[in-house]
């Protein structure tokens, strides 16, 4: 016990354990150890009682804490493989030239709502933040993002030239006659 509590190469989280134990052997009371290693007295009290009730393996972290995950490896897999198909409502042109969609209510394009819902409808619990977090995760874009677009059609008329010649140019900015310390 003494070699872990002075040891340099031993997790942090363990030396400080040890230490705690070690304290204890020297008959200080819990606030003195928890005032000497900057914890709380609870948090003594809970180490000294599990390397009571397991001995030096109580002093070790147990795994399996936290929340455990609400959707399986293969329900992730699916939700990034339904983003990366092409949405039910997105328009293609068909064989006569027409354009239709595979579903006439569907969604044009992938937002965060749309494969949460998809999913939803294909039985799985997923919510929105979710879908979100497993996307960013992957690095996978649920939607492209066109600032314009042009027409393929040949009948296409633009608009136009730009703005009104009445619309007032920006003005230039003033520069200040004031010196500054850059001017020096």
């Amino acid at each position: 016990m003494r070699r872990l509590s002075g040891a340099r190469k031993a997790p942090l989280d363990l030396v400080l354990r040890a230490r705690m134990v070690e304290l204890s052997w020297t008959r200080q009371r819990v606030p003195a150890i928890a005032d000497e290693l900057r914890c709380s007295p609870k948090t003594v009290h809970r180490w000294l009682h599990r390397f009571n009730r397991l001995g030096l393996d109580g002093l070790e972290d147990l795994g399996g804490q936290g929340r455990k995950r609400r959707i399986t490896e293969a329900e992730r897999i699916r939700v990034i493989g339904l983003v990366k198909q092409s949405p039910p409502g997105r328009l293609t042109v068909q064989a006569g030239g027409e354009p239709a969609a595979a579903e006439e209510y569907g969604p044009p394009e992938w937002t965060l709502d749309a494969p949460a819902a998809e999913a939803r409808r294909l039985g799985m619990e997923i919510g929105r933040s979710q879908v979100r977090r497993i996307l960013l995760a992957e690095g996978v874009r649920w939607r492209r993002t066109r600032s314009w677009t042009r027409s393929r059609d040949a009948d296409f008329e633009g608009k136009g030239p730009g703005s009104s010649s009445s619309t007032p140019a920006r003005p230039t900015a003033r520069r200040s006659s004031a010196p500054t310390s850059s001017d020096r």
